[in-house]
């Protein structure tokens, strides 16, 4: 059993991460397809045949391994219903990690993309050791750089035209974190 075993399920006060389960198909195809949320993702539309490999392939997986992303579902603990998803990807030297996040519109705005990145973190630089926790975002994505300014990131750079998404060329900025920085922000 490797560290990351026990990080498969993470409880916080509003919500909780879980491993996706072939349950949550319709809810992760629902959110993931939503115009909100694919103008700010890689994807044109996310297919159930994507949606079920991500779910097998998280089935067999754990947070922390080198070179690989785990994905978790959000589940909001008030109604026990999937909000969203999110990712931790371990690099390759097994102490640098980089998150993402995706939330369903009707679920934006409630603190639940806070409370579940700071899961996410709290794992990442707690049991998992994580030197430094890096995440890329759209400029044009306002709420999700306020959700990352708000958990202590820092804005460490603007790439211009770096990223080709839908034949459109698009910049990206970068946001990180160290490990030192996180215990000393406030909860």
């Amino acid at each position: 059993m490797t560290p990351g075993d026990a990080l498969r399920r993470l409880e916080g006060a509003h919500g909780v991460l879980r491993p996706l389960t072939l349950t949550d198909l319709d809810r992760l195809l629902a959110y993931r397809n939503h115009p909100d949320v694919i103008r700010y993702q890689s994807w044109d539309a996310y297919t159930a045949p994507t949606a079920l490999a991500l779910i097998e392939t998280m089935g067999s997986s754990a947070p922390g391994r080198p070179g690989t992303w785990f994905q978790w579902g959000i589940e909001e603990r008030a109604t026990g219903v999937l909000v969203g998803d999110c990712g931790l990807r371990t690099r390759d030297d097994g102490v640098q990690g980089e998150i993402g996040y995706t939330l369903a519109p009707e679920a934006q705005g409630r603190g639940l993309g806070t409370a579940a990145v700071t899961l996410m973190l709290d794992a990442a630089f707690g049991a998992l050791g994580f030197h430094r926790v890096t995440a890329r975002t759209d400029p044009a994505n306002t709420r999700s750089a306020a959700l990352l300014r708000r958990l202590g990131f820092r804005h460490e750079g603007l790439s211009i035209a770096s990223v080709r998404i839908r034949g459109v060329w698009l910049d990206d900025d970068h946001y990180a974190l160290l490990g030192t920085e996180w215990p000393a922000r406030a909860r």
